[in-house]
């Protein structure tokens, strides 16, 4: 199952600035959970990937888990690790017995990493306060979030932000072409105990893999 892209991290890194055209109440929220974000040392996420294309009826699901530290992360998605160190990407495949090591963080430019978060789209968006839900006695307010270029593949953006926790509960893009796409973090640990070698890629336990260097 191939996703669209990787957006399922697009809620790990948040550098708000002052956007043109936009709700004052939904800036001031933002505001309030990148400073919560920013003050933990690091951060585990469990988290449902959903697509939907209702047009071809399709509609994929998976689970996977990140933590981050910092640039620093380690993902797991799809059967596939993904270990950035702050300056080489190490992408490891055991289906196909291959290890891709990079020095981008990024695989293509539609690619949102964990070190980004929310930043995607901090030069490219308006926003405004949406609709609030009660979820599973959580009060969820809604931030939407339109892109300023008339050209872009994307619709709209739905960032769901729990009222009490300031924490991020989901994060759902609809495309122009109908597909959308729903990240919702099932657990939100912070300041976990972490092993030192957690971002660190031992290439002596993958020596029967292919090594694919990108340069």
């Amino acid at each position: 199952m191939k996703m669209k892209k990787i957006f399922v991290i697009a809620f790990i890194t948040l550098g708000f600035t002052t956007f043109a055209q936009s709700d004052a109440k939904a800036e001031a929220l933002l505001s309030e959970v990148s400073t919560k974000i920013k003050s933990y040392k690091n951060i585990s996420l469990d988290f449902k990937y959903e697509l939907n294309n209702l047009s071809e009826n399709i509609k994929q699901e998976t689970r996977g888990d990140v933590v981050i530290e910092g640039e620093k992360y380690k993902l797991n998605i799809l059967g596939v690790t993904r270990i950035y160190d702050g300056k080489t990407l190490y992408s490891i495949s055991p289906e196909d017995e291959e290890v891709t090591i990079s020095s981008d963080n990024t695989e293509d430019e539609s690619t949102i990493t964990p070190s980004e978060m929310l930043s995607f789209y901090e030069d490219g968006y308006t926003f405004k306060m949406d609709i609030v839900q009660n979820v599973k006695g959580r009060k969820i307010q809604y931030i939407k979030l339109n892109p300023m270029d008339t050209n872009s593949e994307i619709k709209h953006v739905l960032l769901g932000i729990d009222a009490t926790t300031k924490h991020i509960y989901n994060l759902i893009e609809v495309g122009k072409d109908g597909i959308k796409t729903t990240l919702t973090v099932n657990s939100f640990k912070t300041d976990q105990p972490i092993s030192k070698t957690l971002f660190t890629f031992d290439q002596s336990k993958y020596s029967d893999y292919f090594i694919n260097k990108i340069d």
